[in-house]
């Protein structure tokens, strides 16, 4: 599950919180983050050869792309449970508007599910990918090493622009920045999570699931299905 947070007592709460994480866990990957030359995946367009999937849930579509060069383990393990049925008729167990959504628990309740490879993963954190809105990232527990099945979409909130100057002590890339600013997210989580893909369309379907009601334990009070999987190429994508 994504690593336990104090329960909320309000949305502003969440936030107030996040910002305080923010600055810790920006100043954990400031070295990498400025360290490579390298583009920012996300912020392009997908060639019309890379795979993308569509997510049919109960609420609508979810179309993600994925980086297998950056984090191979975590787009394998994702896709071949999607091509295996393993995630079909599973909920989103855990939905904060504002912040996330997050599936991949065959238990439905944040405690179940394994890789491909039977238990867990290690980390593939990288600093050419961020928690945009609409990243598609691994969530795990405060184990080590921990990723298993879980993922969650990024549904986040503005940046702010003393959140952004916060980045920029921390010496991001100014290309990440700038892309938060444009599209928000949840820059707090970046350094401690995979992100292995990006949704590209169906951020509608997105924020309808993450204005569900919810519990106390944030579990919507009516399931969220995942109900299959389409595989394509984002070439074939665009024709549809």
């Amino acid at each position: 599950m994504v690593k336990t947070m104090e329960k909320k007592a309000s949305k502003r709460w969440i936030w107030i919180v996040a910002a305080v994480a923010a600055v810790v866990l920006l100043l954990i990957i400031a070295i990498a983050a400025g360290s490579s030359g390298k583009g920012l995946p996300q912020t392009e367009d997908p060639k019309d050869s890379e795979e993308i999937v569509v997510m049919h849930t109960s609420m609508g579509d979810l179309t993600l792309r994925f980086f297998p060069d950056i984090a191979p383990k975590a787009v394998e393990n994702f896709l071949t449970h999607a091509r295996d049925g393993y995630y079909d008729g599973v909920t989103f167990h855990r939905v904060i508007e504002e912040f996330m959504i997050q599936g991949g628990d065959p238990l439905g309740n944040g405690t179940g599910g394994e890789s491909i490879w039977g238990g867990t993963f290690a980390y593939e954190i990288s600093d050419r990918l961020y928690h945009f809105r609409g990243a598609l990232a691994m969530a795990h527990s405060s184990l080590p090493d921990s990723n298993g099945s879980q993922f969650y979409i990024v549904q986040g909130t503005p940046v702010s622009s003393a959140l952004a100057s916060q980045m920029q002590t921390a010496k991001f890339p100014q290309k990440a920045i700038s892309y938060y600013q444009q599209v928000g997210g949840t820059p707090q989580l970046d350094g401690g999570y995979t992100v292995f893909g990006q949704l590209i369309d169906g951020f509608d379907t997105l924020d309808s699931i993450a204005a569900v009601k919810t519990d106390s334990s944030d579990k919507p009070v009516e399931d969220v299905l995942i109900n299959s999987f389409d595989f394509t190429t984002y070439g074939e994508w665009k024709k549809s």
